[in-house]
C-alpha cells in the first residue's frame, strides 16, 4: 500500500547558489589521466563519454565549506524576502564538512545571523542529505512548529578527485 502526502502550508520561496571559482574540465582529468590512459589504450573523451559531465567547479584549496553554504544562503534568503531572524530551521545538508565538530552549520548561522531560538544541525546522508533536510524542514513547517526554514550546502570533489588520480 502506498501512501501519498501533500503538504498544505508549504512552498519553496527561493533558491540560492554560488558557483566556485575554478572550472575543470573532463579534459583536464583526462590529461592528468594520460599515464593510465596510455597504459591501458583509453582513447581520450571517455569520461565525459561515461558520465555525461564536460565540466566540475571547485574551490580554492581550504575553502570553508560554511563559507559557500552562507553565501548561497544569502541569496536564497534575499530572493524570497526572508529576514534571517525569521528562521526556524536550518539544516545543513552536504556531504562535505569543515569539520567533524562543531556541525558546519554553526559556522553557517552564525555568518547569517539567526535569531536565538532557530534549530540548527547537519544532516549527513551522503547523496540524500539535501532532500532529507528539506522534508524535516517541511514537516516543521507543516505541523506549525516553525514558520520558515532554511536548507544549505556546500560540496568540493577536488580532493577526492585528487586522490584518486
Amino acid at each position: 500500500m502506498t501512501h501519498r502526502f501533500e503538504y498544505q502550508r508549504v512552498r519553496i520561496a527561493a533558491f540560492g547558489y554560488e558557483l566556485p571559482p575554478h572550472v575543470v574540465t573532463s579534459e583536464d582529468i583526462e590529461r592528468r589521466l594520460d599515464p593510465l590512459y596510455r597504459a591501458l589504450r583509453f582513447q581520450p573523451g571517455q569520461l565525459e563519454a561515461l558520465t555525461g559531465i564536460t565540466e566540475r567547479r571547485w574551490w580554492d584549496p581550504g575553502f570553508p565549506m560554511h563559507a559557500g553554504a552562507s553565501r548561497a544562503g544569502e541569496k536564497a534568503l534575499a530572493a524570497a524576502g526572508v529576514d534571517s531572524a525569521d528562521i526556524g530551521m536550518l539544516v545543513y545538508g552536504g556531504v562535505c564538512r569543515d569539520h567533524l565538530e562543531p556541525a558546519t552549520v554553526c559556522a553557517v548561522a552564525d555568518r547569517l545571523r539567526l535569531g536565538p531560538g532557530a534549530l540548527v544541525y547537519d544532516v549527513s546522508n551522503a547523496c540524500l542529505g539535501m532532500i532529507n533536510a528539506m522534508v524535516q524542514v517541511a514537516d516543521a513547517i507543516e505541523l506549525g512548529r516553525i514558520r520558515a526554514g532554511l536548507v544549505v550546502s556546500c560540496e568540493t570533489a577536488r580532493q577526492i578527485v585528487g586522490l584518486t588520480i
